[in-house]
């Protein structure tokens, strides 16, 4: 037993470490990350984690295929009721695991839903053509053909290519569309689907625009916005559903500050045309793509939804706020920050520095990372290759849930600007200004919390003797940090 003992207690040893260093000691602008209120980590780690719930509706009765789910039916009812209520629309597909299988999700069911158009006798076929954003100008990944799009478009014969058309950009600001040149295209080409959502990303998409000259064509396209960076910021940035969009797609750890899983949101009201295509997709959730949804994950996101319905207002504004107020003190310390100053650089939680005269992106991100700031190497549209990259791509998410305003991203501009510009090491001194930022904001105050996390944390605990002696444990602990 020895060796299994020490091989648990050196991974243990690592982990409090890691926990320690993220937690504690680093700034996190890693801008798809966030780290979950204290009671949404405890539900993760609840009962729920080691449960199956499969279930799917079978002749208008929702059907579960274990026993012992009735708890956890309960906990999908209600996340979707609070989902529901935030994105203001009339379906949410809870299974997916992540953002990329929701967008898979929805492809799936989308071709399934064209092929019931079919005559009879006709082949079944993939879909005639998608419109998205490009890679190179900042589309993610899930929604190319190399990602969850594989294989369910057609190819043009004469290039072997998928019939893919990206959303053109202006010659003036690559992050913003040209809305001339895509009304042109999306009359040449006529798609079955329209993709908005990146995952470089500081404006808004055209959603109107782009409803307002397909809502009366015979067979419109369906719009489905890949929501996955800014679902946090729904609303406030931008509402989709109001706009025209059919579907919204998204992982909900990024902005949005529950677990790591995905969602589809659908609001398709009596008489829509697309009815049946969200039952395609249900289908495509599951038997199609999940079979044990992460139930843990599941009871985590319910509680974050719960917090986001609460604290959203406050909370997405100081996000913005934040972030407009980061890039401007990167452009005083010298840093080139892409947007456009006059708009103040970013809509959302993203800010977007050009590192490309101090070292290429990659240098200048383990340069950061090795003092304590964690951000993310980015290729900016004008760039030849993601390994060329010339951009660092931040987010203020996370530390704003940490209590950061606009203020404090004053001093952390210039740790950066002197670690990028005069690469000097700045790591104890970033620790110690992370020290005033450890308490969470935007979910229950921590004595709330800390009394309802002791009882849930110790009902998971089988054995009473064990949870007593982990009490005394935690308790003798405890008086240790305050001594």
């Amino acid at each position: 037993m020895t060796d299994f003992a020490d091989k648990i207690s050196t991974w243990c040893d690592r982990i409090e470490k890691n926990n320690l260093w993220r937690q504690k000691r680093c700034f996190n602008l890693i801008p798809s990350e966030n780290t979950p209120s204290l009671l949404v980590k405890l539900a993760e780690i609840a009962d729920p984690s080691g449960r199956y719930a499969e279930h799917r509706t079978m002749k208008g009765r929702e059907i579960y295929f274990y026993q012992g789910t009735d708890f956890i039916r309960d906990v999908e009812i209600e996340a979707r009721k609070e989902l529901c209520r935030y994105f203001g629309c009339t379906d949410v597909e809870l299974r997916p695991i992540s953002g990329q299988m929701a967008n898979e999700v929805v492809f799936k069911g989308l071709v399934k839903f064209v092929n019931r158009k079919r005559a009879a006798g006709q082949p079944f076929r993939r879909l005639r053509l998608v419109m998205n954003n490009d890679l190179n100008k900042g589309g993610h990944l899930s929604s190319q053909p190399m990602g969850a799009l594989f294989n369910l478009v057609e190819e043009d014969p004469a290039t072997g290519k998928e019939n893919v058309v990206n959303i053109p950009v202006r010659k003036d600001n690559p992050y913003r569309a040209d809305l001339d040149r895509l009304a042109e295209l999306l009359k040449e080409h006529r798609p079955e689907l329209v993709v908005f959502g990146k995952s470089m990303f500081i404006y808004q998409e055209p959603v109107r625009f782009v409803y307002d000259l397909v809502k009366d064509w015979p067979d419109r396209p369906v719009l489905m916005y890949d929501m996955a960076h800014v679902l946090g910021l729904y609303g406030a940035f931008q509402a989709p559903f109001a706009e025209g969009a059919d579907l919204v797609t998204g992982s909900t750890h990024k902005t949005f500050f529950g677990t790591q899983r995905g969602l589809v949101a659908g609001n398709f009201p009596e008489g829509s045309p697309f009815q049946q295509l969200w039952t395609d997709i249900q289908g495509r959730a599951f038997p199609g793509s999940t079979s044990n949804h992460h139930l843990g994950t599941l009871l985590g996101l319910l509680l974050s939804a719960i917090e986001m319905n609460e604290f959203k207002d406050e909370y997405q504004a100081q996000v913005r706020k934040n972030a407009r107020a980061f890039a401007r003190y990167l452009k005083e310390a010298g840093i080139p920050v892409e947007g456009e100053e006059a708009d103040g650089f970013t809509e959302t939680h993203q800010v977007l520095i050009r590192v490309k005269k101090f070292g290429n992106g990659q240098e200048i991100a383990r340069r950061l990372e090795n003092n304590n700031i964690l951000t993310n190497y980015q290729a900016l549209p004008d760039d030849a290759t993601f390994l060329e990259s010339s951009g660092i791509r931040m987010g203020v998410q996370e530390m704003t849930r940490f209590g950061m305003k606009e203020k404090d991203f004053e001093i952390l501009a210039g740790l950066l600007a002197e670690v990028i510009i005069q690469n000097r090491q700045v790591g104890e001194e970033v620790s110690r200004y992370r020290r005033n930022f450890l308490e969470m904001h935007y979910c229950l105050p921590e004595k709330e919390a800390l009394e309802l996390a002791s009882r849930l944390l110790l009902s998971i605990l089988p054995s009473p003797a064990l949870a007593a002696s982990l009490a005394e444990h935690m308790a003798s602990k405890a008086r240790e940090f305050k001594d």
